[in-house]
């Protein structure tokens, strides 16, 4: 893994902050599973008030990580939601919302096997189930796969860094929506994290903050 995809995954987003969660609050709270290297509520400049939503970055990955094990947080009273940040230029994807186990992957090679999707998807958690799609008549491998992981989390952290080499070629993946209902982020939340969403692509803090929820 480069530097740049492991300072991909060391940014949370943590939505429905209580309105008077400050900065030092949410450090105070967050810095007990390491490092943090940036910590910020965002505000609503014209009104002075929280928008209820910010940024913790940690100084490496496993810090982070120790925070998404330690879900679900308590702060100021709240339920906050934590999840891993994602560039701005996705904000308005689904998967930018959604909280999923199931990712597809597409663009694979007929060399390509399911222990190869497990061997490298595993290294973002414990991994269920890994296919290669075939057609059902012919037996022939239609191009792509899917993995199922024991945790969202992982599914976001694979799906953070897009590309992945498998077995010697370049894929890009996705998360699969295809799931129940009950498996997906509450309509709630997903209004509150897509207007957090739609408030990054303007604020003035897209210079220093320019990610978003996944």
């Amino acid at each position: 893994m480069t530097a740049q995809m492991e300072n991909q995954l060391c940014k949370l987003f943590v939505g429905g902050l209580n309105v008077q969660t400050t900065d030092d609050g949410l450090r105070n709270h967050f810095e007990q599973y390491g490092t943090l290297t940036d910590c910020v509520v965002v505000q609503n400049q014209q009104l002075k008030r929280s928008r209820c939503f910010g940024f913790v970055t940690y100084s490496s990955p496993e810090e982070a990580d120790s925070a998404m094990a330690a879900r679900p947080h308590i702060l100021d009273g709240n339920n906050v939601e934590l999840k891993r940040a994602v560039a701005r230029e996705d904000a308005g994807k689904p998967e930018a919302l959604a909280k999923v186990k199931k990712i597809f992957i597409g663009g694979l090679k007929d060399d390509i096997e399911e222990d190869h999707l497990r061997d490298c998807f595993s290294q973002f958690g414990a991994v269920e189930k890994a296919e290669v799609i075939t057609d059902k008549e012919t037996g022939k491998k239609r191009g792509f796969g899917f993995v199922y992981f024991e945790d969202n989390d992982s599914a976001d952290k694979a799906v953070v860094l897009k590309y992945h080499v498998i077995n010697g070629h370049k894929v890009e993946i996705q998360l699969n929506f295809a799931l129940k209902d009950e498996e997906r982020t509450p309509v709630s939340l997903s209004l509150h994290m897509n207007a957090c969403a739609r408030f990054l692509w303007t604020s003035e803090r897209q210079d220093t903050h320019d990610l978003v929820p996944r």
